[in-house]
């Protein structure tokens, strides 16, 4: 499978609803889905350390890093931690770094840019919080499709052998 999105749209249409970013691919996983789970954080990546450092069990985390560009929210490290605790992505609102290594593990990442310069971890952030992107509300628990076509929500997983 090339393309998730088209397809989902087009057979889900009252099921879904694209989120709107404009985030670029990084990992090597271009096509991922998982349940939400959500972090609220600025030019600190405490948390999301934190969390990939948990079973992921298939699920995306979902990054709200405000847009900055300053301080780069997950890099080859904690990324190789999210791969050995089974997560399925990682979408960041923000930058990202390694993108070299990014690009070669088995996940899935989208974020809005790169920067080479890493956080100072103090802690901060807010976990399994609602996030809003534009008119856009996701939820912890919502599903999220990611593909190069770009971003979907949906409340609940949808079945995907529907797909044409």
């Amino acid at each position: 499978m090339l393309d998730l999105l088209p397809d989902l749209f087009d057979t889900f249409p009252e099921q879904v609803k694209l989120l709107p970013l404009p985030l670029k691919q990084y990992g090597n996983h271009h096509i991922f889905w998982g349940e939400i789970v959500t972090v609220k954080c600025f030019e600190d990546n405490s948390m999301v350390k934190q969390l990939l450092a948990r079973p992921g069990e298939g699920k995306v985390l979902v990054v709200d890093g405000e847009g900055s560009l300053n301080k780069a929210l997950m890099g080859d490290l904690i990324a190789q931690s999210a791969v050995d605790n089974g997560w399925a992505g990682v979408v960041i609102f923000g930058a990202v770094r390694d993108a070299g290594a990014l690009a070669q593990m088995p996940l899935g990442v989208k974020a809005l840019g790169t920067v080479p310069l890493k956080t100072a971890r103090k802690g901060l952030g807010e976990v399994n919080c609602p996030l809003q992107f534009g008119h856009q509300i996701v939820m912890p628990g919502m599903v999220i499709y990611a593909d190069d076509n770009g971003l979907a929500l949906s409340d609940t997983a949808l079945d995907l052998t529907l797909l044409s």
